[in-house]
């Protein structure tokens, strides 16, 4: 698959502060993200680690750029099982709204949190 094959190229989730959110995302995911400057905005960003050909993202802290819990809807790849980064949500200083949820036994399962910045955020998993 080509990268331009992907409907999403690229996602940015806003944060207010990117201490307290690369804590969080890093307690939940069990990873580490890289932080650097966004070149052309020149704000502070945290990409999280994907494959050459996945689609990347980041956490960015911006101007104008608020976290919300009622905009656009990003799902995060969770892994084989959704169920271990979901358990790392609110101890990390978010919080579960759905529980892990079967889309349908081809789709996988879903779950719904909100961040620390107050970001909803969903989980997919196949299991």
């Amino acid at each position: 698959m080509k990268f331009a094959d992907n409907v999403v190229v690229w996602f940015e989730i806003p944060v207010s502060d990117m201490t307290r959110a690369v804590a969080f995302y890093e307690t939940v995911f069990a990873t580490k993200l890289k932080q650097e400057t966004c070149q052309s905005t020149d704000f502070p960003m945290a990409v999280f680690d994907a494959p050459d050909q996945a689609v990347h993202g980041a956490l960015i802290a911006y101007d104008g750029f608020s976290p919300s819990d009622q905009g656009s809807l990003v799902y995060l790849n969770a892994g084989e099982d959704l169920s271990l980064p979901l358990s790392r949500v609110e101890q990390a200083g978010g919080k579960v709204t759905v529980q892990k949820t079967l889309i349908s036994p081809e789709i996988g399962y879903m779950a719904l949190f909100i961040d620390s910045e107050g970001n909803r955020v969903g989980l997919h998993s196949l299991k």
